[in-house]
Parts: C-alpha cells; structure tokens; sequence
C-alpha cells in the first residue's frame, strides 16, 4: 500500500480527472511536462476492503482520449492479435505479482486477482496496458499502443520514477 500519501494538491488533480474522488489510496508515477498527474499507481485494496486490481490507472485526460479513439477502431482485438500470447502471459503475471507484493501480510479480506486490470488472460483494457508501460512496465501491449499513438502522444509525459508526494 502507499507508503506515503499523495499530496493534497494531487488528491485535487486525480479526483478532477477521474470526475470523483479516488476510493484507494494511490502515488503519481508519471506525471505531464506542467506537473499535473498523467499515470497513478493504485494501492491493491480500496479504502472500504474491497480489491483494485488495476494497479496502474491512466488519468491524463488526452491521452485517454487518445487510447480510447484507438480501442472504439478494434484495437483491444489488433492488439491481443499481435502481441505474443505467451509474452502477454507473463506480463500478467509480473503485473500480479507486483501488486500482490503491496498487498499488506494481514489483509484478511478479497485480494485483487489476474493481471493488467484484472485480466485473466487476452487484453481487456488498452488503458491499462498503456498505463503500466508509461509507468516503465515490461508491457508488450503497451509497446504496442505507444506504437500506434506515435512518439508525439507520449512525449508529453514524463516519469516520477515510481513515488510522489
């Protein structure tokens, strides 16, 4: 889980881009060239208990647009096709088991399961994908999306280095 909280500067930022207030406890991991907050990385479990699979969530309003003109042209279904199944297996499973490796030892309540947003196997969500890989993940659906948005999508956005306060 977050071992230090974002700032009340970035709770403001993320709760306007999300359209509500963030339910978990989440770091900026990349951030845009002004400083506002392009990738959060959520804790695994939700303030009421219940589990956030999506461990790194895109919050940069162009580039969700970006990414979901991408997704409404098929490309959830371009993307599962052209990435090596088994490449896209085990970067679920780094996903996973990196997320599960924030989930605290005496959490007695639902765990997150799956990988890149709580896929058990395929792609679900480009967001997501583009979200991790953004954040620095080995991620080959992510390169992907990076390939198709071109450099001048992500250029923008520049890496915290994993915390922020």
């Amino acid at each position: 889980m977050s071992r230090t909280g974002p700032s009340a500067g970035d709770t403001a930022a993320v709760a306007a881009l999300l359209g509500r207030e963030p339910e978990g406890g989440f770091v900026v991991v990349v951030r845009d060239s002004a400083g506002v907050p392009a990738v959060i990385r959520n804790d695994p479990i939700l303030r009421n208990g219940r589990p956030m699979p999506t461990r790194y969530w895109l919050v940069d309003e162009r580039l969700r647009r970006l990414v979901a003109r991408l997704e409404s042209g098929g490309g959830v279904r371009a993307a599962e096709a052209a990435v090596d199944p088994v490449e896209l297996a085990e970067a679920h499973a780094r996903y996973a088991a990196e997320r599960d490796a924030d989930i605290p030892e005496d959490h007695q309540g639902p765990r997150p399961s799956a990988g890149v947003g709580g896929t058990r196997q395929g792609v679900k969500c480009l967001h997501a994908h583009y979200a991790w890989h953004l954040a620095g993940g080995d991620d080959p659906v992510g390169r992907w999306v990076a390939e198709r948005l071109g450099p001048s999508a992500a250029a923008p956005a520049a890496s915290e280095g994993g915390e922020a306060s």
